[in-house]
């Protein structure tokens, strides 16, 4: 038994009979009394029956009563050994489940990183994406963005697979968390790094395609035709290209249906016949917010015509562009696909091949906390052509309709003013220093040019004029506020070729500025 068995007075262990009654030793023993600490008291049945615990000593109406002889197998379940069952098996069960989840997530996140390894191989480098930066490391202004290279190809399957009819530059600030989008109309026609001159939608072609022909891998001419690329938007937007990213048209289709498709607010409707993934496909947007799967935000990506109200051809479409990339930007933060396994797997899968970056998956991964810092009002969509900054125009050459500056063929100068005031670096934003140039030297407005070049990386100049001697053989920076503007500090070092002293020559005024520029003889009016 349980332990609580117990003779009765009188009966003790080894005498068969009770002296005062007789009785057996064996019917003396009764259950224990149970007047213990837990609550329960028994009552008589009878006055020949022992003692039988039911409940009604704590005042509950007892379910059943049972006697020593009854048959175990015949109890009936207390509904407490069920509930207690039913607790164990289901902690059980939630435990299993737990651990199938994390095995399946983990098996995903596994996968997805594997295949993020192959799309993503790194190779370069944004010191912006660091959190601390010694200014050490700065290579000159811009180095305070993060500037990607978006480009879009056709893709196998496409009579120009490689001809790049997307161009589009994405530059973040993340310091300031704002960001921006400038497109390059594919027609722009651009000298390249070879000598040649053609539409700037062929320069990776051309590149890639030159490679193979003398005798270089795939991997290799690929590698060249980007760095074609790159170098060729650099000229022509003045800023510094960190990183590329290529996809083709099917991996653009399918990373929009990976997200459940996108949705825009249509300002102009638009309609066209055309073919889409080889097949007949009609386009027909109305005006209004509007939801695009894949293959619908494909072909409003690269349809030319609208039904009223746009007539500028490639610089409507890269408006178009510029709406998906935002949409699929703010698609992707509020799905949450970096924090879910399945989605993530399933976008790196739908990638695969059709995507090619120098991205590292670390690089992806701040980036997108970045963006999910970056208000979409804060992402501005910028044009080369939309009024008042018409710094493009259409025009004919070699029989070829193609787009120019409008300052001259290969003249770039206002756009890179024009895209490094919108585009400013991100320390000199932080810092805002003011600048007070100055004239060393005999050479007549030369102040006044650098004032014009200062301005159009971000700088504050808050005067120009000449100083107390002409003879300044070498430009001198000088420093007022001791180094506490370190980051601008060393990008005026590195464009001076000088290095920054605090001892202000006599009879110059700082004025308020934070840095004085005393230009000397070696600097020419071109630089």
């Amino acid at each position: 038994m349980d332990g609580f068995i117990r003779r009765t007075p009188g009966a003790p262990g080894g005498n068969p009979m009770d002296k005062k009654s007789g009785q057996s030793a064996r019917a003396a023993i009764s259950i224990s009394d149970f007047k213990q600490r837990d609550g329960f008291t028994p009552r008589a049945v009878g006055v020949n029956n022992p003692q039988i615990p039911d409940g009604t000593g704590v005042g509950r109406k007892p379910k059943y009563t049972e006697s020593l002889d009854m048959d175990s197998a015949k109890k009936p379940k207390h509904k407490k050994e069920k509930t207690g069952r039913l607790k164990r098996v289901m902690k059980k069960s939630t435990a299993s489940l737990l651990m199938i989840f994390l095995l399946g997530a983990g098996f995903l996140l596994g996968t997805a990183f594997l295949r993020a390894s192959s799309i993503f191989e790194g190779g370069s480098t944004a010191l912006a994406l660091n959190n601390e930066i010694d200014p050490s490391q700065l290579k000159g202004e811009g180095d305070g963005r993060v500037n990607v290279l978006l480009l879009g190809r056709g893709g196998v399957g496409h009579t120009a697979p490689d001809l790049t009819d997307t161009i589009i530059v994405a530059s973040i600030d993340p310091l300031q968390k704002d960001a921006g989008l400038v497109s390059i109309p594919r027609d722009l026609y651009v000298q390249t790094p070879s000598g040649g001159s053609t539409k700037i939608n062929s320069v990776y072609a051309f590149a890639k395609d030159g490679a193979i022909a003398q005798g270089k891998n795939k991997a290799a001419a690929e590698q060249i035709g980007l760095e074609a690329i790159e170098k060729t938007v650099e000229d022509v937007t003045g800023l510094p290209v960190h990183y590329h990213a290529v996809v083709d048209f099917r991996g653009f289709e399918r990373a929009i249906n990976v997200v459940d498709g996108v949705d825009i607010a249509v300002k102009t409707p638009v309609y066209e016949d055309m073919v889409i993934n080889g097949k007949p496909y009609t386009l027909d947007v109305k005006k209004g917010q509007q939801h695009f799967n894949g293959q619908r935000a494909l072909a409003y990506s690269r349809t030319r015509h609208c039904l009223y109200g746009c007539n500028r051809g490639d610089f409507d479409r890269s408006e178009r562009q510029r709406q998906v990339i935002v949409a699929l930007k703010d698609k992707v933060l509020t799905a949450g696909t970096f924090g879910n396994p399945v989605r993530l797997a399933q976008l790196f899968d739908t990638f695969g091949s059709h995507i090619k970056t120098n991205l590292s998956v670390d690089d992806l991964m701040r980036l997108y906390a970045i963006a999910g810092e970056i208000d979409s009002t804060k992402l501005e969509s910028v044009g080369l052509s939309d009024p008042p900054n018409n710094f493009l125009t259409t025009g004919m050459l070699d029989g070829l309709s193609v787009v120019l500056p409008t300052a001259g063929a290969n003249n770039y100068q206002e756009i890179h003013h024009f895209l490094r005031n919108k585009f400013k670096d991100g320390f000199i934003r932080k810092e805002d220093p003011a600048l007070l140039v100055l004239n060393g030297t005999t050479t007549p407005g030369l102040a006044d040019v650098q004032r014009k070049v200062l301005r159009s990386y971000g700088y504050r100049v808050v005067g120009t004029g000449d100083a107390p001697s002409k003879q300044t053989t070498h430009t001198k920076l000088i420093d007022m506020r001791g180094g506490e503007k370190k980051y601008t500090k060393r990008y005026l070092e590195l464009r001076y070729k000088t290095s920054a002293i605090d001892d202000l020559p006599k009879g110059v005024d700082p004025k308020d500025a934070d840095f004085v520029i005393i230009l000397g003889s070696n600097e020419t009016v071109s630089n």
